[in-house]
Order: C-alpha cells, then structure tokens, then sequence
C-alpha cells in the first residue's frame, strides 16, 4: 500500500491505543440529547459566536481578490469577508506559475497580528477540500444536500489561508518543474512573500497547518521558512500537522497493520482463519519482533533499521497492509480506509471521485468545477479542477515519480527535527478510526527521531485528551466532548490522538482540533484543560442545561 498515488488518488489529505480507563464516567443510561438551541423555522442559521469581521485587509491592492460574501454558489448565508485568487510563485514580473489561494480574515473582535496555512496532501490534493469539509467557515458533508456554517471554524480564532500548492493542483496555473520537497518549500515560499505584501501582513506569527502527505508539506515549508531567516515574511511560531506522513512506508504502515486490526476487528470482522495466518505472516516477516523491540517507550538508543519495501518482488508476501485491506473489502464492500467505521452505500461528495469506489451521480458537477464558482472566486474559468490531480507534480527530476520523496521522511532525515527545535511548537494529531495511517505507525515514526537533546517519547501517549462541553448551535455541524483521545507532550512536541475520529481529523473530531488550534495559538495550555473554548459563549454541562457567562 503506497504512501502515495499509486493505489489511491489522494491522501487528503488509529491506534492500539488503550482504552483502560472509560472514556465517559456519566450513567450510561442517562440518555439526553445533545442540546441544540432552537431558531425560528425559516430564520437563516447565525452562529451567536461570530463577530463582526473587521476589514482591515481591503485595499487597493486587495480589492480584485474580494469575494462576494453573499454570492458563493449554493451557500445560502453570507459566509462574510474573503478573497481568493492567484498569486505568482516568485517576484519576476514574467512568472506565470501561480498558486491559488482562499483567505478569510478572522472573525473575532479583535483581528490578531497572526496567520494559520492550512494544506491538504497528496501529494496533488487541494486544500479547497479541508476548506469545504473540515475546518473552512462553511461545510458540505459528502451525502448532505447543502452547505452549512461551521461552528468550529478556525476562522473564529484566527486568520486562515487555504493554498493549493503545488504546480499542478487544483485552479493552480503553470506546468510542474519541481524535483523534490526542498525545490517544493522555494516555490511556496515566494508565493508566501508575495502574499504578505499583498495584504500587508509583514511581521505577522504564522504557523503552517496540515494533514496527510501534508507531514512531508508543512515541515519542509516551515524548515524553508526557517531558513529565509527574515521575520519580516517568514515569521514562524509553529506547525501542526494530522494523520501525517512523517517515516517510510514500512514501519508507518505494514508493521503496526496487524494490530491495529485486531484491536478494532469486532467492527472489521475478519474472520479466525485468516486472521492466524496474518499472524503467522507477521512473524515470517519479523515484523512482530520489530514492534516489540521498537514501538518501545522510551525507545532504545539509536537509528531504527530501515526494513525491506514490501513491493520488492522477493518480499512481496509481507505487504500485510494490502492483505488486511484486500480481505476487509471482501467483508465490507464499502469500506473507508479513512474512517473504518463506514459501511455501504458510498455517499456522494460534491468534491467529486477521489478513492476507489466513490459514488457519482452520471449527471453531478464537482463543486469547485462550476463556471459560477469558479468565476466568484476569481479562478481562471474552464479550469479542470480536480480534488487529486493526475498530473505528476514532481514532474522534473530523478526523485520518486510519485512522491519527490528521497528520504525515509521527516521524521528521519532532519527537518521536522529542525522545526521542533526552532519552534518549541509542533503538534502531531492522529485519528484513531484511520487505517491509512495508524497511530501507532506515526508514533513509531517518532520514536526513530532525536530532537532537543532525545529521542522519541519517553512514554506512551496516556495522558485523556479533554474537549469541553459546549452548547450545539447546529445541528449539521456538531462536535463530541469530554475525554476524547490521549495526549503527551516532551521537548516541544505535542502528540495527541482522536478515538473516533479518521484520516480527516478537523472534519471528523471538529472540537478536538479547534482546541488543538487554541494550544497552537498559545490561547490553551494542553488538552488537559476544562477550561471553555476560548470563543464560546455559554456551557454545556452534559446534562442537557446551558449556563450564559
């Protein structure tokens, strides 16, 4: 199974985790509801959080990237001020390579002096697609009819940028030319300075956000970020990146698959059979005493061994991850690497087909592929826009085809290393309900990585992640709370875990990430904080009451 292109078209871009300790202490048979705070029927939804949105950032410089709150195809709410465009990658007046961005100013009452990137993976995904399904100011969900406003939009806290990036992806223009990750970061960063300059953002925190493929994306961005060494553009205060690509594709995917299936394999119901013969290949691979030497905290001292790739004809037998994959289709036709808990039918998304057996209607238009939104976000109209490009956006070199990948990943080649240790400010997320890529391969990732004077963690993440109660406003865009994962921190690196969330950790655990957000922010000081939300006003106290501060 490809860390890749290759089986899948995106990486848009879970655990052994224990579970000892339940993970709601209130009666189990206390069954209330949610609580949804009541509107007129027919009254247009107003989230009671959002402020004002301030307009600092309309010039005339700015005014040929506004967009039309009210004019967003399909969107039946003003969705408040942004701009959207395309931004050359360098500052000769004859680039016509651009990067294709939508930019949303904070809605809080005070705009702060502070930035958060968003990008999904792929590598080849746009990030229009975390925009739409995950942490953007609205959401349509694949299966709903419409879009709705998100209450947990980052927006309320910060200022947000969704990028696409590379050449190649999505509204971009231009034709690829990059080799690798390094060329990648000096592409973007010369977008990056030409869009401070534009909205006048000079000296502004930034932080660069992700997921995926992303885990090769935002530490080589910000490591080129570092190295600019110019405060003026680059500004950098700290990453965090979700269900990331951080090591090679051995150790982060076929060795910790066996597990990882059988702790959630009363959902997958594979059956006693096949099961003991994964077993019985795990051990032929030595994958078994891999994990138990290796998954260790604190790790034993040293570079972890670099195991055999399993698409190596002589080693074929051991990609155990396509074993376990090619076995769960036949139970669950509609499976979801993503999110495991999905079973049939497939629910149509208005970003379009993008992972084997995606259902479309014969007649549907991807969203992003209309002339009327194409035209309201100042996009070059006919643009084929595609969620996950086919076009190779690492088109020119001898790295990898599929990947610009030259190294065992950033977690092992010095560059998240480096951003660690310049930001004291790096959180890594994982959903436990992602088999694509598990918690435990992320964190043995970072157990084959020294930063700040160690290596890896020193104990297993154990510490309960807490997401405060809050009240509902919407009841298309809700979010769990209490204890909903486990989290450690040690020398400047935050790992946190989601239970039930998959791949997409912002859309599937939306509280989760907004606190994770706040942390990033300096706003929280971990997850185990009971303090509310910073922007909510009132308190959902589990039993169906809401307090107003």
């Amino acid at each position: 199974m490809k860390l890749s292109l290759t089986l899948f078209s995106s990486l848009l871009c879970a655990s052994t985790a224990l579970a000892a300790n339940s993970l709601h202490k209130r009666n189990a048979f206390d069954k209330v509801k949610p609580k949804v705070e009541k509107r007129v029927a027919g009254e247009p939804f107003k989230h009671p959080e959002l402020q004002k949105r301030a307009s600092r950032f309309l010039t005339e410089k700015t005014k040929e990237f506004s967009v039309n709150g009210t004019g967003v195809p399909e969107v039946p709410f003003d969705v408040g001020e942004s701009y959207a465009g395309l931004l050359p990658i360098s500052e000769s007046p004859n680039e016509t390579r651009k990067l294709f961005f939508w930019f949303f100013p904070s809605t809080a009452a005070q705009n702060p002096d502070e930035i958060v990137v968003w990008l999904n993976g792929g590598p080849g995904c746009s990030s229009l697609s975390g925009l739409l399904t995950e942490n953007g100011p609205f959401t349509w969900e694949a299966g709903t009819l419409a879009p709705v406003q998100n209450p947990y939009s980052w927006t309320n806290l910060t200022n947000m940028v969704w990028i696409e990036q590379p050449i190649g992806v999505g509204y971009t223009q231009g034709t690829p030319d990059i080799t690798n990750e390094v060329e990648l970061a000096t592409e973007f960063r010369g977008f990056w300075k030409n869009f401070i300059s534009t909205f006048d953002m000079q000296k502004f925190d930034m932080y660069v956000t992700g997921e995926s493929y992303g885990g090769y994306y935002v530490p080589y961005i910000a490591d080129g970020f570092i190295s600019a060494n110019d405060t003026d553009y680059f500004n950098l205060k700290g990453i965090s990146i979700n269900d990331p690509i951080i090591g090679d594709e051995t150790s982060q995917q076929e060795v910790t698959i066996l597990p990882f299936v059988e702790y959630w394999n009363n959902l997958l119901f594979l059956n006693d059979t096949f099961m003991e013969q994964m077993r019985v290949r795990q051990a032929q691979c030595n994958f078994d005493t891999y994990l138990e030497k290796y998954l260790t905290f604190p790790p034993p001292a040293g570079v972890l061994p670099v195991l055999p790739d399993p698409y190596d004809s002589s080693v074929y037998a051991c990609d155990q991850f396509d074993n376990f994959y090619n076995a769960i289709l036949e139970v669950n036709p509609c499976f979801n690497i993503y999110h495991i808990t999905e079973t049939c039918p497939h629910p149509f998304g208005e970003l379009g087909i993008v992972n084997t057996g995606d259902y479309q209607p014969l007649d549907a238009v991807v969203y992003f592929n209309r002339t009327d939104v194409q035209e309201a976000l100042h996009a070059v109209v006919g643009t084929n826009w595609e969620q996950c490009t086919d076009i190779n956006v690492f088109g020119n070199g001898n790295a990898s085809a599929e990947t610009g990948d030259t190294s065992q990943g950033p977690a092992n080649d010095g560059v998240l290393q480096r951003v660690i240790e310049y930001t004291n400010n790096t959180l890594i997320g994982s959903g436990d309900l992602d088999m694509l890529l598990s918690t435990n391969g992320t964190l043995l990732a970072i157990q084959n990585m020294t930063w700040n004077g160690a290596q890896g963690l020193s104990v297993y993440p154990q510490t309960p992640l807490y997401a405060p109660y809050h009240p509902e406003y919407n009841g298309g865009a809700l979010a769990g709370a209490g204890v909903q994962g486990m989290w450690a921190t040690e020398r400047g690196l935050t790992f946190y875990t989601a239970h039930l969330s998959g791949h997409e950790l912002p859309g599937y655990a939306p509280g989760v990430a907004y606190r994770m957000v706040e942390i990033l922010l300096g706003r929280i000081d971990d997850f185990s904080s009971k303090a509310d939300f910073t922007t909510q006003t009132g308190v959902f106290t589990g039993n169906g009451t809401i307090y107003r501060k």
